[in-house]
């Protein structure tokens, strides 16, 4: 279990994030389209896990926001933004903002995602809901790069995470 924190008031997490070195586990989300998307449909590529906990937060939103700008100039490389909230809700809100350089994937089927990835808050206001976090997969989904922000209202460090892809 990892301990973050929202204004600073400490929440947990249902683990902890996997470990670098490691294969990253399967996973199988839900796309905007509704169609399914597992971690295999992937290799090949290098992948950037943007993961957080709504949209429709501010802070949530610059994430989705920055990696779209980043993921224009990035080869061979697939941004996924993953959260728990409804497709629909995500398509809405790339298509609001001309988000087009990311992919969208919802957990919100099943909760395997957050559970197998250790990210789901199981206390406080955000309880149910996926942590912030960032991950690097290579091309054989191995992580290179893993960062649980540890004050939520915080965006990640995108600059790590794009370095992390010259490594991958």
């Amino acid at each position: 279990m990892a301990t973050v924190k929202l204004k600073g008031n400490p929440i947990h997490t249902s683990g902890n994030l996997p470990e670098v070195g490691k294969t990253a586990p399967e996973f199988n989300l839900t796309k905007s389209d509704l169609s399914n998307a597992t971690l295999s449909d992937y290799k090949g590529k290098k992948v950037v896990m943007n993961i957080f906990h709504s949209i429709d937060t501010g802070t949530c939103a610059n994430s989705v926001r920055q990696f779209n700008l980043e993921a224009a100039e990035l080869d061979n490389t697939v941004v996924l933004c993953i959260s728990r909230d409804l497709p629909f809700a995500l398509n809405r809100f790339c298509g609001a903002e001309g988000i087009d350089n990311v992919e969208t994937l919802s957990d919100y089927k099943d909760w395997n995602f957050g559970k197998s990835y250790g990210l789901e808050y199981i206390d406080g206001v955000l309880q149910g809901l996926l942590s912030r976090s960032i991950i690097v997969l290579n091309e054989e989904g191995k992580i290179m790069h893993t960062e649980q922000v540890q004050e939520t209202s915080e965006e990640p460090n995108y600059k790590a995470a794009l370095e992390a892809l010259m490594d991958a």
